[in-house]
């Protein structure tokens, strides 16, 4: 066995940290959570956001082990900060926003349910306490600004909520004081913490650390975001679309704000006027889907200069809700600007954390400092189809570095199915669909004739195909309306109509688009009708092995029945298919396609 590494000599009785093959062990005298000291306070930030001319507090609460208080010992800090803790509004009739309507016009106003607080000093939460505590660290909660016993207001991406952990983050490291209670003046020091913290969380939990470590904020070594929502605009639209986030559709930002609005209840009615009724409503825009300022505040990618921390990400490939282009755009900036980063992909839906031993190796590398050489390990994890999630495959990075995009064109065959391959042909000519928001996606897709969506089929496979990286599609097309919606899923063929479906078995990836954004997501335009628009854009990052004897469909269609807005049917969109091409990245490049795929 490895021999055991400790933070101080062996010969000491005290208990102290344990490493063995560069993971901290769980030690037993930090198991017992009876003996676990348990606290909680507030931190002063450098904001006031409920308008009551005081710097809001957060309320922050502390599980660390009783040697921190009885023998001196000092330990690194695992943060979770929340909206979440403290209770969520109930899922009322009317609390969505109604989505059918036509494109362009302003839906009918909605409910604004109200938050009853829940919790009792001083818990917070008991997430992650049984996981880290008992390995030797601190575990600190914090619910964030206008949640719980916090103070401030929800602003749902702003600054504060990236200042706020910045601030808890600060009172760790001592250069800022606790308090005992929200207004008054008697300190509390972290006197137990090294000034190493890191941060996970899932979801919104797991935005916040990203949040905070766009501060740069010292102290914050490392983050283990699981499907983090980076940018709030890619969550609530897509390339200038009106699309909801799978699974709740008609939400948007300021349902958002009242799902999690818990705090001080004498301070809601001013932080609805301020930041829900006029921020939020002046900001989002729900009428073109516009990228603009509002947005831009609350994209993480543009505020990422200052980050430093050592980032592990996780996410899902078939996670609809928040969708894997979240994750991925951030690691990308991440390993950009040269910072120490990993990624984890499963195969599963939203949530899911890597394995313990990978997040056990990046905390104990840098909150604990041990040389364990994680900045060694392959940069990238992907679990596949059949394998369990504690299971992933190790490649060098992701994108495989040997995908190569190989461009794939169609060809004539609809309402049926056409053909999708190598061969451009030429003079097509055009093909048509109408829009019916009432068919599903999976129907249109199991349709062996239908006119409410276009098509396009390889010739089935003879070997499996491994897709790794984002697909793109370039669309030429006209509408006989002003606006319409425009969806394209990648599915695998023949649809598996089993009641185990696996979750990977007939949705590959799937993307939406304006077509009125066809120059810039932040300036749409009505479309004429009759014109034809060039619309190209991506679907979400996938990697997926696509097994022999199936085939690879490109399906376009107009409103998603899961996803965006409701028009009337009827809408019909008109494909130049000449002008009409789909990229997508493949492990092997044009060859591997070219073995796999035996074409006429």
């Amino acid at each position: 066995m490895t021999p055991l590494l400790s933070a101080i000599s062996q010969t000491t009785k005290n208990a102290v940290p344990v490493f063995e093959n560069g993971e901290a062990q769980i030690i037993p005298e930090f198991k017992d959570s009876k003996k676990w000291i348990r606290h909680d306070l507030w931190v002063e930030t450098e904001f006031d956001t409920d308008g009551d001319g005081k710097l809001d507090r957060m309320h922050v609460a502390v599980t660390r082990p009783e040697q921190t208080e009885t023998e001196g010992l000092k330990l690194p800090i695992v943060y979770i900060s929340s909206p979440y803790f403290a209770g969520v509004a109930q899922d009322i009739p009317g609390l969505f926003w109604d989505v059918k309507h036509e494109l362009g016009e302003a839906a009918k106003e909605r409910v604004h349910p109200q938050v009853t607080r829940r919790g009792k000093r001083p818990i917070i939460s008991n997430s992650h306490i049984r996981t880290w505590v008992p390995r030797g660290y601190i575990v600190v909660h914090s619910s964030s600004p206008g949640t719980g016993l916090s103070q401030g207001s929800p602003t749902v991406g702003g600054d504060n909520e990236s200042l706020a952990p910045k601030a808890v983050i600060d009172w760790l490291c001592g250069r800022i004081p606790g308090y005992t209670s929200p207004y008054g003046n008697e300190e509390v020091k972290a006197f137990w913490s090294t000034g190493k913290v890191g941060m996970t969380g899932t979801s919104y939990n797991g935005t916040i650390p990203l949040a905070a470590a766009t501060t740069g904020v010292d102290g914050l070594e490392a983050i283990i975001p699981i499907a983090p929502n980076t940018s709030y605009y890619h969550y609530y639209r897509s390339n200038g679309l009106v699309r909801s986030p799978g699974g709740y559709l008609g939400e948007d930002i300021d349902v958002l704000y009242d799902f999690i609005h818990s705090g001080d209840e004498s301070k809601r009615a001013y932080n609805n006027a301020t930041i829900r009724d006029k921020e939020l409503k002046n900001g989002m825009d729900r009428i073109t889907g516009d990228y603009n300022d509002f947005w831009a505040g609350r994209d993480y990618l543009n505020d990422m200069e200052p980050m430093k921390a050592a980032l592990l990400m996780s996410h899902g490939f078939n996670d609809w809700n928040v969708m894997p282009e979240h994750s991925y755009r951030i690691y990308e900036a991440a390993k950009a600007k040269g910072l120490a980063c990993q990624i984890y992909y499963h195969q599963k839906g939203h949530g899911g954390p890597p394995p313990m031993k990978i997040m056990n190796r990046w905390f104990t590398r840098y909150l604990h400092g041990v040389e364990n050489g994680v900045e060694n390990d392959p940069r990238a994890w992907i679990v596949r189809e059949n394998d369990r999630s504690q299971n992933p495959t190790p490649y060098k990075e992701y994108p495989n570095p040997d995908a190569s995009d190989v461009t794939l064109y169609v060809s004539t065959g609809n309402p049926n199915k056409g053909g999708l391959g190598l061969e451009k042909t030429e003079n097509q000519g055009i093909e048509k669909l109408v829009d019916d928001f009432s068919i599903s996606g999976s129907e249109l897709a199991q349709a062996e004739t239908n006119n409410h969506r276009l098509l396009y089929v390889t010739q089935t496979l003879t070997k499996d195909i491994h897709i790794s990286g984002t697909a793109k599609v370039s669309i030429k097309l006209s509408s006989s309306k002003e606006a319409a919606n425009l969806s394209v899923w990648l599915v695998s063929l023949p649809w598996n109509t089993e009641d185990k479906t696996k979750i990977t078995d007939n949705i590959i990836t799937r993307g939406w688009a304006d077509p009125q954004n066809y120059k810039s997501i932040r300036k749409s335009e009505p479309l004429k009708k009759g014109k034809f628009y060039q619309v190209t854009f991506d679907l979400m990052p996938d990697d997926q092995i696509i097994k022999k004897g199936q085939q690879i469909a490109l399906m376009i269609f107009s409103s998603d029945k899961e996803f965006t807005l409701h028009p009337d049917p009827g809408t019909e969109l008109t494909i130049d298919l000449d002008s009409t091409t789909f990229v997508l990245p493949i492990v092997g490049g044009i060859q591997a396609f070219k073995s796999a795929v035996k074409e006429n």
